[in-house]
């Protein structure tokens, strides 16, 4: 069986999208486990109507608490039976064979920890914006890749065997921001993991562009994430280097955008002396 782990917040307008896509697999052995994050908006009470209706297992944190999506993610896993764990936000929804198909293949792979599909990233009304990763790409479980880009579209396009928790742990939550990439690396660091080249899930970009403080969160996150991997895993050098680079230069974007020049300027600075060579190409003009 796969336990499917819905994470909600305030999602009153694409909740049931996201539970319907799950009932309507072609893969029927599941359960639908959505964790309640303390939302405000009647998601809530829509949400205690499908379980009164055994539609779904509700759960949420004590005194309806927010508490943050890796914490509910969390909660979910300690309810699951299934043998498998697939996430999905409660705003995306799954293509119609993404059950059966990574199912089948964890199934016939067991050395595999997970396995991932392609995401299609839609508009609020579901129409096609883009892929990741795109229709190339080729998984080599080489955690020095998925480092210094998380080239996955998480977590509504993987499947992960539940076992895989006992070995890697549970989802960081002191995190508000890089959940996904913490985990997918801890798991690349000890299981090897698959990609499938089909479309798995949809998730949604609303256009509602992240505050200064979201992203400044964001990248102080992400230079977290890669302190706890440098010490857990031998990863190269370089790569420390250049992910150190990539966050350094985005957390200097951050600052510019918000006037703070002189503390801008520093990190684009270090960005530059990390890794010279992409900062040459962003000078001109071929790299963002």
């Amino acid at each position: 069986m796969v336990s499917v782990i819905i994470p909600s917040y305030n999602r009153i307008k694409y909740i049931e999208n996201a539970i319907a896509s799950i009932e309507e697999q072609s893969y029927q052995d599941f359960e639908i486990i959505v964790v309640d994050d303390g939302s405000t908006d009647g998601s809530f009470e829509l949400l205690e109507e499908f379980s009164e209706a055994g539609r779904i297992s509700l759960y949420s944190h004590e005194n309806n608490e927010n508490r943050g999506q890796s914490a509910s993610i969390n909660l979910g896993i300690m309810h699951a039976t299934g043998l498998f764990v697939a996430v999905l936000d409660s705003d995306d929804y799954f293509a119609p064979d993404k059950l059966a198909r990574q199912v089948a293949f964890l199934e016939e792979n067991h050395n595999f920890g997970m396995v991932y599909g392609q995401g299609h990233a839609v508009d609020a009304d579901g129409r096609f914006l883009f892929k990741v990763p795109d229709d190339n790409h080729a998984e080599t479980s080489d955690p020095n890749i998925l480092l210094l880009d998380c080239y996955m579209a998480l977590p509504g396009g993987s499947l992960i065997r539940r076992s895989v928790f006992e070995k890697v742990g549970m989802f960081e939550e002191s995190f508000r921001a890089g959940q996904d990439h913490d985990m997918a690396l801890r798991i690349m660091e000890e299981f090897e993991v698959a990609f499938l080249p089909e479309v798995a899930f949809f998730y949604r970009k609303h256009g509602e562009s992240i505050s200064a403080n979201g992203l400044e969160t964001r990248w102080r996150t992400g230079m977290e994430i890669l302190e706890r991997a440098r010490k857990r895993y031998p990863y190269r050098n370089r790569t420390i280097r250049k992910r150190k680079a990539v966050i350094n230069y985005r957390l200097g974007q951050v600052y510019w955008k918000c006037g703070q020049k002189r503390r801008s300027i520093g990190y684009l600075i270090a960005s530059g002396f990390l890794d010279p060579i992409r900062a040459g190409k962003v000078l001109l003009g071929s790299k963002s």
